[in-house]
This record gives C-alpha cells, structure tokens and sequence, in this order.
C-alpha cells in the first residue's frame, strides 16, 4: 500500500491498481433512522463540498467525534446534536460499509423512536444543518420537490424508510 496523501481527516491510499480514501483516526460513522411521535420523518440537510450541493440525508456522524464513545452513544449524541430530538429508545440495525469503492468507512444505522424535543438542533460549531420534519405520509413527493429544486437526497434514506415501515408492522 503506498501513501499518495495524507490530510487532516482522510488519506489517500494506492493498492495495487486501486485508490481509495482511508479515514484518519476515526473510521466508523452512525445514522440514525428517527421519526417523531406524531409520525414526522427527521431529516437533515447541509451542504457539501465534495458534491458542491445542497445535501438531504437522515442525521449522521462520526463515531468517536466526542472522544471514545459505542456507536450507540454516537447516535444518541448526533441526532441530538443535529436535530435537537432526545431518543427515549434507539436500537442497533445493522452497519456495513458506506462506500467500499472510495472509502474504508464503516457505518452502524440506528432506529431512533420515543423522541423527546430538547433543543433546536442544528450541528455544533461551524455545522449550519437545517433540520426537516416531514410528516410520514407525505415524504415521497417532499424527497421528490427537494430533488427538481436541485439538492442531492441521499439514497439511504429509502433503507431508513424501509426499516421505519417495518417498525410499524
């Protein structure tokens, strides 16, 4: 493996033919799947550089960001962070990896219910997260309005659909 850069947060790797980003110090991230009481889908969106673009996902972070912390803990902390909304239950899914041409990057999704409004979210330091609350039934034709307004929607959104449909069955 040849090291072909090394930067603050990532570096870039070359093995054999392939090259990809390792993440320094940090390599797994969480995502939380959460929905409100009153069934509003939580949603956050930021821009990002590397797409040049608005960007709509479900609220995520690295794990460790607070220093050493279970990924549980990370979820529970982002989604505060992020969202304002306390979780008064979150369970583990499943985790996998985010990008496994690009990056090393692990990722562990969480189910967030029982939410509890403790604050107004909106990243820490420097982070300018707009916080979305959008009623279930009407979320296909919100994702849809938010993609021809020219923002990215992040594709997991529809797994975090998908296991949030099945905790209703």
């Amino acid at each position: 493996m040849e090291m072909l850069y090394s930067g603050r947060f990532v570096n870039l790797v070359r093995d054999g033919r392939w090259e990809y980003c390792e993440r320094v110090n940090k390599t797994a991230a969480a995502m939380i799947f959460a929905r409100t009481r009153d069934r509003k889908i939580l949603l956050v969106e930021e821009y990002r550089p590397p797409i040049r673009q608005q960007s709509i996902c479900f609220p995520a972070g690295l794990i460790g960001d607070a220093g050493e912390e279970r990924a549980e803990d990370a979820a529970r902390r982002e989604l505060l962070e992020e969202t304002g909304y306390e979780a008064g239950q979150i369970r583990f899914l499943y985790a996998g990896p985010s990008s496994p041409g690009i990056t090393s990057e692990f990722i562990s999704f969480f189910l967030a219910t029982d939410l509890v409004r403790r604050g107004p979210g909106g990243g820490v330091q420097g982070e300018r997260i707009i916080v979305h609350e959008v009623p279930q039934e009407e979320i296909g034709s919100w994702l849809e309005a938010q993609r021809a307004a020219g923002k990215a929607v992040d594709p997991r959104i529809y797994a975090g659909l998908y296991a949030l449909q099945q905790e209703n069955q």
